[in-house]
């Protein structure tokens, strides 16, 4: 962490602020920081950050680059080890499924991540994945603060063992887009992904169209595109899955 930013940090960030997160650390990871900036810097989102340098802002964007790389790491590792006999094409599917924005979000939320996130109050800007994208800065602070090692110990003794069933994983399906795109050429549609006019980049949100034989069936909207086009995809599945009155 550089110094400009750990010093913004120390004036925005008491003692007693300190002591509170580092317990909150403890409550939900099972041991005490030793750099507690690290952390307060993984749950700042860029919604209440400031810019230190040439647009760089002391939000938690750097530490979620970070902690996403860290923990496809470990879960590619642990899957490798924990299934001797799966070919590549199920690890990569299961590798996808635990490290999808669903499923961080998910283990956000049941950790107790949401309670610690600093991001504006306005609920309606906020991007879906805002818990899932402090997760990972999280796994990013920690991997700084403790080294690989213990990281990993963390990420699969204290999060994925207690958090996940790999048996149930196994089974559930999170690419919607994926199906739908095997969906449509089995049914020789036309499946179209289109960035609407509504997108506005300067605020960051991305919506798009998802469009079948030229017909509108579902908008999604997310700061990232690929998660707007998962969220459209998931929004069209369950339309167009969804059981006719002539069949009912």
């Amino acid at each position: 962490m550089s110094l400009q930013i750990k010093g913004t940090l120390k004036a925005r960030f008491g003692k007693g602020d300190q002591r509170i997160l580092s317990r909150a650390i403890k409550n939900i990871f099972g041991f005490y920081p030793e750099n507690i900036f690290l952390y307060a810097l993984a749950l700042r989102h860029k919604s209440v950050a400031e810019e230190v340098h040439d647009g760089i802002k002391n939000s938690n964007e750097r530490l979620e680059y970070l902690g996403d790389a860290i923990l496809s790491a470990v879960v590619a590792d642990y899957l490798f080890k924990t299934f001797p006999y799966k070919d590549e094409g199920f690890l990569t599917k299961m590798r996808s499924k635990m490290v999808s924005r669903a499923m961080l979000n998910k283990i956000s939320s049941k950790m107790g991540v949401p309670d610690l996130v600093q991001a504006t109050k306005d609920k309606a800007s906020q991007p879906k994945s805002i818990n899932g994208d402090a997760f990972e800065a999280l796994i990013g602070a920690i991997y700084l603060d403790q080294g690989y090692n213990f990281t990993r110990k963390i990420i699969i003794n204290r999060i994925y063992k207690s958090s996940v069933d790999i048996d149930d994983l196994e089974k559930m399906e999170t690419n919607f887009k994926s199906r739908l795109i095997e969906w449509a050429q089995k049914n020789k549609k036309h499946l179209e992904f289109k960035i609407s006019p509504d997108s506005s980049p300067k605020k960051g949100l991305h919506y798009i169209d998802l469009m079948v034989d030229g017909q509108l069936i579902a908008q999604a909207k997310d700061f990232n595109i690929k998660g707007a086009e998962q969220s459209a995809a998931e929004k069209a599945w369950a339309i167009l899955m969804a059981p006719s009155l002539d069949e009912e």
